[in-house]
């Protein structure tokens, strides 16, 4: 498998989808609703038509997971996860904070993360066991020790209203420990952000595979260990999702440890 192969293709279906979503911003003629704050656009919509093409015309038999689409059965060794727009909410309100995520599975391996904000034109890319990038310059995790030096980011699910309590207690714990929490309302970027040590630490919950699929590729090969609450390794269906730069994680554990009541 020609991963450098599949890293360009990635990269053009980026660009592609970017334009799209650059052209689109301020100018989004209809919004509807997933959920009662899940939103989707027409843009949503336009960009993952042309991530589907550009894949589709270099490899017609791989399989794909899209968000908007769904799964298009193919190669059971090769799969695509795509995000056409992670930040739809920031999107439809014209805040510049939102990405396009697109990632290659290899026999069930993420082994390939592209992700783009259209707005900064900041392209973070990585190849399993070959480092991150950020628009062709390497880069690496914080070298932060301790939490309460920390800058961290989460994000809250579209079913918030379900897990308020846990949400807001973890919440309290990081808020209260650390230098700052931040909240930008896309996961790929937080993961990218990590990765090139803007943010030391990210945490969130019930997040999709195309969410974190390609951004996890990027963290941890800039050097973030990714893991679910309970320090187990992270998988694309995981339900919960940690990412730091290593130095804080077990700190970062005991804070999104629940204490049970007596």
């Amino acid at each position: 498998m020609d991963l450098e192969h599949v890293k360009r293709i990635g990269v053009r279906a980026a660009f592609r989808s970017a334009k799209v979503l650059h052209d689109r911003l301020g100018q989004v003629f209809r919004i509807a609703k997933k959920g009662a704050i899940d939103l989707v656009t027409e843009a949503d919509m336009e960009s993952e038509k042309v991530i589907l093409e550009t894949i589709a015309q270099a490899f017609p038999e791989h399989a794909i997971l899209a968000e908007e689409s769904g799964c298009q059965n193919g190669a059971s060794d090769c799969r695509w996860i795509i995000d056409p727009l992670d930040g739809t909410t920031n999107f439809a309100h014209q805040l510049g904070l939102f990405a396009v995520s697109i990632a290659f599975e290899h026999q069930s391996e993420p082994v390939v993360g592209v992700v783009i904000n259209p707005v900064t034109g900041e392209l973070f890319t990585a190849i399993k066991g070959k480092g991150a990038e950020l628009n062709g310059a390497k880069i690496q995790v914080s070298a932060t020790r301790a939490v309460a030096d920390s800058l961290l980011v989460t994000g809250f699910p579209y079913n918030l209203k379900m897990m308020l309590a846990p949400l807001l207690a973890r919440f309290e714990n990081c808020l209260a420990s650390a230098r700052g929490v931040r909240r930008l309302g896309s996961a790929a970027l937080d993961l990218c952000y990590v990765a090139c040590g803007r943010f030391d630490g990210f945490w969130e919950q019930e997040l999709k595979p195309w969410d974190t699929a390609a951004g996890m590729v990027i963290a941890a090969e800039a050097g973030a260990v990714v893991t679910d609450f309970t320090n187990r390794p992270f998988q694309v269906d995981s339900r919960e999702i940690l990412a730091t730069n290593g130095k804080i994680h077990h700190e970062m554990l005991s804070l999104l440890e629940l204490k049970k009541e007596r």
